[in-house]
């Protein structure tokens, strides 16, 4: 036999062994699905994937759309099994709000700072603990070589990693366009709540950009708000306004 044509065949055999025990490892780890049919059918496997890194940001610079990126993601994390680990340096989430998104604090142990350095090694040793339902980060700045340990870390012990984008000025926001190892990528942005058929404030609505996914297509969705056991739903403004390609009538 040719020698380049055997060691093709013998590549080959190798990248369907790996191909084969990845999946094999992604079928064992699961997925967390978000229970809505439009937002599940863009990502691999029907919904987030354990033991791996997600990353999410608000629509802009502002604190509002920074907290519904957070309450988004501490949606997510309720959904999940066991203790939640939340890495931060600046000790400002309110409590209530996390609750009203389906995270109890009591399920939460909340690790504080000095630097953005240390966020990032703390949420890298907590995935390495395992046992963990996920373990959160709030940053501003996530290197490339710093969001492949935790990439890394996540897979090893089938934690979900999540990343949560929070800037303090403008100029800040243009880092989240730099790539990273993220499985996902989120953007939130809050639009005018529901209507009442009284005065008053009804439930918050998002506009939920998927902008990265691996194996996967972008699409935007406007959703209600985390409810009380973290799950959002899909308005039915939004439904009627996708066009087959799944993107909203926002889409750009």
């Amino acid at each position: 036999m040719n020698p380049a044509v055997a060691r093709n065949a013998v590549l080959d055999g190798l990248r369907e062994q790996i191909a084969h025990l990845e999946s094999a490892n992604r079928r064992n780890r699961g997925v967390l699905p978000f229970g809505v049919a439009q937002i599940d059918e863009r990502l691999p496997g029907g919904g987030l994937a354990y033991g791996a890194l997600h990353e999410c940001a608000g629509g802009g610079a502002g604190t509002v759309d920074g907290a519904a990126a957070a309450l988004f993601v501490a949606g997510i994390a309720a959904r999940t099994k066991g203790k939640v680990v939340w890495c931060l340096t600046r000790p400002d989430l309110f409590f209530p709000a996390l609750a009203q998104a389906g995270l109890h604090p009591n399920r939460v142990v909340f690790v504080e700072s000095d630097r953005e350095e240390d966020v990032l090694a703390n949420m890298e040793e907590g995935l390495s603990y395992g046992g963990l339902g996920a373990v959160i980060g709030e940053i501003v700045r996530l290197p490339m070589a710093a969001s492949r340990r935790l990439q890394l870390a996540a897979e090893k012990s089938g934690t979900m990693a999540l990343v949560v984008r929070r800037w303090r000025r403008q100029t800040e926001a243009s880092d989240f366009g730099q790539p990273t190892a993220s499985t996902t990528r989120w953007r939130v942005s809050v639009i005018p709540s529901e209507e009442l058929p009284v005065p008053g404030v009804g439930r918050a609505r998002w506009l939920l950009e998927l902008m990265r996914v691996k194996a996967g297509e972008c699409a935007e969705f406007e959703v209600g708000a985390c409810n009380a056991e973290g799950c959002i739903d899909i308005l039915s403004r939004s439904a009627d306004g996708q066009d087959q390609a799944g993107r909203s009538r926002h889409s750009r």
